[in-house]
């Protein structure tokens, strides 16, 4: 049973197709790290990310292939960006050849 401070699965917000949506965190290298873990196994072992914080739930079935930029910028303030782009998973087929 959740405590008062967390919010029951049933009252997040399930962000769905259709709808644009973001959500910008600042935290430690640790967090960091477990979040992209967490990511990470996701990718390895399914089709389907779930995402979820304490107020919303994104679930998402990607599809391949995944586009990942790495991106270092050396002067003055040095600074690593990486990037990970994830397309949605689609149910088209090809057409067929007769």
């Amino acid at each position: 049973m959740p405590d008062a401070d967390t919010p029951a699965d049933d009252d997040r917000t399930v962000i769905r197709q259709g709808r644009n949506f973001e959500q910008e965190y600042r935290l430690d290298a640790s967090e960091v790290g477990d979040f992209l873990v967490s990511l990470g196994e996701q990718l390895r072992d399914g089709e389907e990310l779930t995402i979820v914080d304490e107020e919303w739930e994104l679930p998402f079935a990607f599809g391949e292939p995944i586009e990942l930029e790495v991106e270092y910028e050396g002067m003055d303030e040095p600074e690593l960006e990486i990037e990970i782009e994830i397309p949605g998973r689609t149910d088209a087929t090809a057409p067929h050849v007769e």
